[in-house]
């Protein structure tokens, strides 16, 4: 079975998988009860079940017959309640989070909650409205905040700037001047980019050039920070000792506007510092420019990173943390 070779060969044994689109049905409850010690029993995904992503209590008792201890070393799901992270936890004796888990909670939970200072925080992407609350959350820790990215345009309007055809959430512009106010009256340092790799298209195969924040002509988007920007940004992370990077600095899926976001990673890679990932894009980003060994932690979950960066409980971890 072409599924089950790639773990098999990881753990040095065979891995049966239970065939069973029940998830719980009698050829997964026949294959357990056939289990010797140090067997593997994989089971079928638990999306094949429409109650798993409604956390529906007789699924969770099923996976829950199964077993006496839970682990749940599963990041990137722990921010859905659902039967296979939430539900399974109260019916089974014995529950623990994995070694994986451990470590992300130790990472991004003290570099919220007690960093090593200066404390930046690097927030990049498409949008505005995915990191209001993480924005809100990190303004009253850190001391330097660094916006790069689509959303980087809607804090440039806020400052009444023209942004040419630059993804921009109109919606969103009030909110971006109350978060520069919010910074300003914590002493915050809250940089936005100075200058702006801009495009003719949106594609790499197009005329592009530099300019200004404060001079993007109509028609054009920007795409990337600029050369001053990085400079900017540069300057801002030396001598920080944490520092927590979420969304890329341009489209860095194209090679003439990665400049921003390569850069970036470079210099968290030589910095003495915690340096911490918050997945998603952003680790993809980092391991695609090849610096992924060159940082503390590259988060595993993508949402789960900025739930617990906006401050929210994960309900997966908080299943175990209740149990034990």
């Amino acid at each position: 079975h072409r599924r089950k070779q790639p773990l098999s060969a990881e753990l040095g044994k065979e891995v049966v998988f239970a065939d069973d689109d029940n998830v719980v049905g009698e050829k997964a409850k026949a294959a357990a009860a056939s289990m010797n010690e140090g067997d593997v029993l994989l089971l079928q995904n638990t999306r094949y079940r429409a109650e798993e992503t409604k956390n529906g209590e007789n699924f969770s008792k099923e996976l829950a017959s199964l077993a006496d201890i839970y682990v749940n070393d599963a990041f990137g799901t722990s921010h859905r309640a659902h039967s296979s992270t939430v539900g399974v936890a109260s019916f089974v004796p014995e529950t623990a989070v994995g070694y994986l888990m451990e470590k992300e909670i130790e990472y991004l939970g003290n570099a919220v909650d007690s960093p090593k200072r200066p404390f930046a925080a690097i927030l990049g992407g498409a949008k505005v409205s995915d990191k209001i609350s993480v924005i809100n959350n990190l303004l009253d820790k850190v001391d330097i905040i660094l916006i790069g990215g689509g959303m980087a345009y809607t804090f440039l309007a806020a400052k009444g700037y023209s942004v040419g055809n630059s993804l921009l959430e109109e919606d969103k512009i009030g909110y971006a001047r109350e978060m520069m106010e919010k910074a300003d009256e914590k002493g915050v340092k809250f940089l936005i980019p100075v200058d702006s790799v801009i495009a003719a298209e949106f594609k790499n195969d197009t005329e592009f050039k530099t300019a200004a924040s404060d001079a993007i002509p109509e028609g054009w988007q920007g795409l990337d920070i600029g050369s001053e920007t990085i400079r900017l940004f540069e300057d801002a992370l030396k001598g920080c000792k944490t520092v927590v990077w979420n969304g890329p600095m341009g489209v860095f899926e194209m090679e003439n506007f990665a400049k921003g976001t390569y850069a970036i990673a470079k210099t968290l890679s030589e910095l003495d510092a915690v340096t911490i990932i918050g997945g998603g894009d952003s680790a993809a980003a980092v391991n695609k420019l090849g610096f992924g060994d060159k940082m503390s932690h590259i988060s595993t979950g993508g949402g789960a990173s900025l739930e617990f960066l906006e401050g929210k409980e994960l309900p997966g971890v908080a299943a175990i943390q209740s149990r034990n």
